[in-house]
């Protein structure tokens, strides 16, 4: 296939004449070209027209315009390349040649204007890339510069020094802005820097929001787990020492049938028949109900305080749930923090200890069946700390937890 471009094997750059190849290689020193079977790109844009080389080329168009649509007339463009300079380019290299082999010419950085320059520094260009900016984009005004460094900012020698023969003479730029004009343009782009940067901040900002956001609700999340599976193990616990107390009672039950049975045959008496004994057990019991039964366990002596004092303070519900919820922060502060005397230390005579525990009967019976004591002359109830047990605090906390959430709790 015959070749249709010429590739620069310097940088990869397509070319699609001789002349073209030249001026690429004046501009950049680069002097590897070979020919090549791949078209250069004739992208044209649909909305304005514009035509673009390469990839690149669109990407930055679409960048500064938002044109996104391209038609791809590379096929009607490519034709193949002629290797064969023109006589006038030829005649014109000679002379070229003649010139240079006769007067070696010096080579210079180029004159551009100094305050411009300077605008562009203050941006944050660098002075190769603003110097090479300026130069080819004639000098015209800091806008034109910031443009031409955005349709080249891929450019290989985007950040070296442009240079120019010494012998061209540059004109100097007609002015095309006045210099109030000027100033006003430099304070528009710094104002657009300026809010640039103040979007950025406030966007910034949002994310920074967002995070806290995210980690507060984490936070939260994981709080009410942690207080989901303090409540699972508290009835866990609960459920354990009914299954223990009830193993404990059949135990007794047990043990009392294996005693009366063996006094029996001690005595010389025949076995107890079962079906004789049921009969006696309700009138056992009857005799008995009429009897207080002192609860077995420390849990259920909680549970039976707060019950009497729920019936003892039934008519003010606001005032009793009040002391239930004082009660459980007593428990909970002792508890989380044992080691802490002035948890484990509560005045009696506290007017607001007094309003909220202290005159309902029972809120002081409470506090001591979870082991504090009268000290003082029974001014200060005391929790010593080898004294404090964790378990018991536990079931004082759970015991409470119910009397707060079920409306049933002392009814039945």
């Amino acid at each position: 296939m015959a070749g249709v471009s010429l590739k620069c094997g310097d940088c990869g750059a397509l070319l699609k004449s001789v002349e073209e190849a030249q001026e690429h290689a004046e501009l950049t020193s680069h002097s590897n070209f070979a020919e090549s079977t791949e078209a250069v790109l004739n992208l044209i844009c649909t909305a304005c027209g514009k035509p673009c080389r390469s990839k690149t080329e669109s990407d930055l168009h679409t960048k500064r315009t938002g044109h996104t649509e391209f038609v791809d007339k590379t096929s009607e463009s490519a034709k193949p390349i002629s290797l064969e300079v023109p006589k006038a380019a030829v005649e014109s290299d000679e002379q070229v040649d003649a010139s240079t082999s006769s007067q070696s010419e010096e080579m210079i950085v180029p004159e551009v204007d100094k305050k411009l320059l300077e605008e562009l520094e203050l941006m944050g260009f660098s002075t190769a890339r603003a110097t090479r900016a300026l130069h080819y984009s004639g000098n015209a005004s800091v806008e034109a510069a910031v443009n031409w460094v955005v349709e080249h900012e891929n450019d290989p020698d985007i950040d070296q020094m442009p240079l120019v023969p010494a012998n061209t003479k540059v004109e100097a730029p007609k002015p095309t802005l006045t210099p109030e004009e000027v100033k006003l343009k430099a304070q528009e782009l710094r104002e657009r820097a300026r809010k640039k940067k103040e979007e950025e901040e406030k966007k910034k900002e949002r994310e920074r929001e967002k995070e806290r956001i995210r980690i507060g609700k984490e936070l939260l999340e994981a709080k009410r787990i942690e207080e989901e599976n303090e409540r699972k193990r508290l009835l866990a616990l609960r459920k354990a020492e009914k299954e223990e107390e009830q193993r404990a009672r059949e135990k007794i039950r047990q043990k009392l049938e294996e005693d009366k049975a063996e006094r029996r045959r001690r005595l010389g008496l025949p076995p107890e028949d079962p079906a004789a004994a049921t009969p006696s057990a309700p009138v056992v019991q009857e005799k008995k109900s009429s009897l207080p039964v002192r609860p077995a366990t420390k849990a259920e002596q909680m549970r039976e305080c707060l019950r009497s004092l729920k019936q003892n303070h039934k008519e003010d519900d606001a005032k009793l749930k009040r002391a239930f919820q004082t009660l459980l922060t007593y428990i909970g502060n002792v508890a989380k923090n044992p080691n802490e005397e002035k948890f484990r230390k509560i005045r009696v005579t506290n007017p607001s200890f007094q309003e909220r525990v202290g005159a309902l009967k029972g809120g002081i019976e409470f506090l001591e069946l979870c082991g504090f004591e009268k000290i003082e002359g029974g001014e200060f109830l005391f929790l010593a700390r080898d004294k404090v047990d964790v378990a018991v605090l536990n079931s004082a906390g759970s015991e409470l937890d119910s009397a707060i959430k079920n409306p049933f709790f002392g009814v039945l």
